[in-house]
């Protein structure tokens, strides 16, 4: 099973961002994906998740009104969107999929390896 998420860089306070992650090795629509976050000297935070149909998310309140994750099950790709980024969501950023709709990173089996984003003030 592979994860690979993408798209982090550095970006200005008030700028937006797309992160990506490829999964493959598993049956794509079969998992509930999500996005995790973890800042330097902080614990891993959900950021959002999305059902295995794309029918309902939900975003984390440090995010919400800024983030949206949305998913292609003929691609086997997650995306976060992200806008209005500020210095506080400078973190490394993983997916993840599992098999029950939660924002508790236990529920998660399988995760990426992470893409960097910095903001920058």
């Amino acid at each position: 099973v592979q994860l690979q998420a993408s798209g982090g860089g550095l970006v200005q306070a008030g700028g937006s961002l797309r992160l990506s992650c490829v999964v493959s090795g598993l049956t794509f629509k079969n998992y509930v994906m999500g996005w995790f976050r973890q800042a330097p000297g902080k614990e891993r935070e959900f950021v959002a998740a999305i059902t295995w149909s794309g029918g309902t998310t939900v975003t984390a309140d440090s995010v919400k009104g800024r983030a949206t994750i949305a998913r292609d099950n003929a691609e086997n790709t997650v995306n976060l969107q992200v806008y209005s980024l500020k210095p506080e969501d400078t973190a490394v950023y993983y997916c993840a999929a599992g098999g029950h709709y939660s924002k508790r990173s236990n529920d998660f089996n399988y995760w990426g390896q992470g893409t960097l984003v910095t903001v920058s003030s």
